[in-house]
């Protein structure tokens, strides 16, 4: 019982930040993103008698924490396929993790459909996004192919991939990783005074970048991203603890 699955991450346009259901991470506003085509994760996941405990490598080497949840993840969808062997799990991203990248997006993909496959289950677009959803929040969006809205419980295209040629360029300026997790920064997402605005005017800002995207007005699709960016930031700044994930070469391009 083993199988093999690759997926991509993926950049928000309409970000995802705040939870309005921790455990089974329920975004607190809707979001909107594309999937980065030559930025993927490839996971094996092999389900065996012989095993007596599970394993996770993950880019060759061994995270205690990243394990924790990956084998959390797994005993979901043991649970689904009513399944009790143990398995391996063989992770390998093609870009730096943990670095603002949205690799848990990927990883969490990958490893969903790798592991489904390998448990026997057959689960359509929906419930795989439903599914990966709850071991990663944006690894619902990696699921479906190009251009990805997220409402609720899962995500699902609103445009393929060859809707619109535009690139996604990455400057990778640093290979460490982040001081703190999304997962960890978003619980104190609440204590930003701001954070009750955006929400208030999240739906309508959605309205607009929708219609930049239906009628591919890339001037206006670039201010939106730059606001909401600047937004976002604004938030991780003024929450308590605040958060700065940006480097200073950031600030510079800016």
């Amino acid at each position: 019982m083993k199988a093999t699955a690759v997926a991509p991450t993926n950049i928000a346009f309409i970000k995802y930040w705040g939870k309005k259901d921790e455990e089974l991470r329920l975004p607190a506003n809707g979001s909107i993103s594309m999937n980065l085509s030559d930025l993927t994760t490839t996971t094996t996941v092999e389900f065996s008698q012989q095993y007596v405990e599970d394993s996770v490598i993950i880019n060759d080497g061994i995270d205690e924490s990243q394990s924790t949840r990956v084998i959390k993840h797994l005993d979901l969808i043991r649970k689904k396929a009513d399944l009790k062997l143990k398995a391996k799990v063989v992770s390998v991203n093609n870009f730096p993790d943990g670095t603002g990248l949205s690799s848990s997006a990927s990883g969490f993909a990958a490893l969903t459909l790798a592991a489904a496959k390998a448990a026997g289950l057959n689960l359509d677009e929906k419930e795989l996004s439903i599914l990966a959803r709850q071991g990663s929040g944006s690894a619902c969006r990696s699921i479906s192919d190009g251009f990805v809205e997220w409402v609720g419980e899962g995500a699902r295209s609103i445009y393929q991939k060859d809707y619109w040629d535009i690139v996604d360029v990455v400057a990778i300026i640093s290979q460490e990783k982040k001081d703190v997790s999304s997962t960890e920064g978003q619980k104190t997402v609440r204590s930003s005074p701001f954070f009750q605005t955006r929400l208030n005017k999240i739906d309508e800002k959605i309205k607009r970048f929708k219609k930049t995207l239906e009628t591919k007005n890339f001037t206006e699709f670039g201010k939106i991203i730059e606001e909401e960016a600047l937004e976002l930031h604004a938030i991780m700044l003024t929450s308590t603890p605040s958060l700065i994930y940006w480097q200073s070469e950031t600030l510079i391009s800016h």
